[in-house]
């Protein structure tokens, strides 16, 4: 263990090591072969490829942006449809799943983080909620509203939820602990919070590893990081919100190449999607421009995805001539339910 690192239970620094090297893990799967695997594998639901059940796994909680869909004061046609047929989608969130081990991780704790819940179906998970521990940690990305709100159903007025590691940058643990309410739940000793260094490997328990990577975002609150997961034979990337690529001081291609799954920030599919606000105010990449930079390495070598599709974006609609172009170009967009194995 790095020497900087206090044992675990210290009140200052957060319980992990850092990875003896980036290649740990266990051997990488190629796009190629998960895919040939997958058409054998449907009764394991999607991503999850011929990986056992009692494999570590992520589970897609929530692919909307932060307003979710249909979005508060949105009656156009696609909202309708949401609230007439009762299918809303979620805020973009994540949950962790170790099965065997019975480890449970939340990332991004959204406002829709009570229905959320609900679609983590592993048996463990609702005796660990009854006794106030539903989660072993929470990695959060920044301090917009659909990134972190979500922490409120877990303090006193909701869940009440025994300490918990919450894993963010330095900028972000400062937010919650000198802003209410969420100093509440710092001072009540339910968020234990543990920031973490930039572009170093955790070892946040012995089949998960994290790496946290700065993003350029609008830092109103706080700044923005990319979360990066490593189970024992695959690792995710999830992205959910950037200015843009090439504000970024990384190769998105490089990054993307380096990792199993990546989902990525698909917020707009136009920049004519949302009429009378300036979209420079709201900036993120059009899809169409991410899938041009990352064509290549979608094809061949990493499975991509969009998440945090703006209420507004016609690629929310399985249908329409945009998921279509999508999934012509060997992308996607994720969904609610769908895992990927770890």
């Amino acid at each position: 263990m790095d020497g900087s690192l206090q044992e675990r239970g210290s009140p200052t620094h957060w319980a992990a090591q850092e990875c003896a090297a980036r290649g740990q893990g266990g051997a990488r799967v190629s796009r190629r072969e998960f895919l040939g695997a997958a058409a054998g594998a449907a009764l394991l639901g999607p991503g999850l490829s011929s990986w056992r059940r009692a494999d570590p796994y992520v589970l897609v909680l929530g692919v909307a942006q932060d307003g979710g869909m249909p979005q508060t004061g949105c009656y156009a046609p696609r909202c309708d449809r949401a609230r007439e047929r009762d299918q809303p989608r979620y805020v973009s969130s994540l949950a962790i799943v170790e099965p065997d081990a019975g480890r449970y991780y939340l990332v991004d704790a959204s406002p829709d983080l009570r229905q959320q819940m609900d679609l983590i179906d592993d048996p463990g998970f609702r005796a660990r909620a009854r006794e106030r521990r539903p989660f072993d940690g929470i990695f959060l990305t920044h301090a917009h509203m659909g990134h972190y709100l979500g922490l409120a159903h877990l303090g006193r007025e909701g869940l009440g939820i025994a300490p918990t590691p919450c894993y963010c940058s330095p900028e972000m643990a400062g937010f919650l602990a000198s802003n209410g309410p969420w100093n509440l739940l710092v001072d009540e000793g339910r968020l234990d919070l543990r920031p973490v260094e930039f572009d170093r490997w955790y070892e946040i328990d012995d089949s998960l590893s994290a790496v946290a990577t700065p993003i350029p975002h609008r830092p109103e609150f706080s700044d923005t990081v990319g979360w990066t997961f490593r189970g024992p034979g695959r690792s995710l990337l999830y992205l959910p919100d950037i200015d843009s690529w090439e504000a970024w001081d990384r190769d998105v291609a490089e990054i993307v190449r380096g990792v199993d799954v990546a989902l990525l920030d698909g917020s707009f599919y136009s920049p004519g999607e949302v009429p009378g606000r300036n979209i420079e105010d709201i900036p993120h990449p059009m899809v169409p421009h991410t899938m041009d930079l990352l064509r290549e390495v979608a094809r061949d070598e990493t499975e991509v995805l969009f998440i945090h599709l703006n209420n507004t974006n016609p690629a929310l609609d399985e249908g329409s001539a945009e998921a279509r172009e999508i999934a012509s170009l060997g992308f996607a967009v994720a969904t609610e339910g769908q895992r990927f194995g770890l």
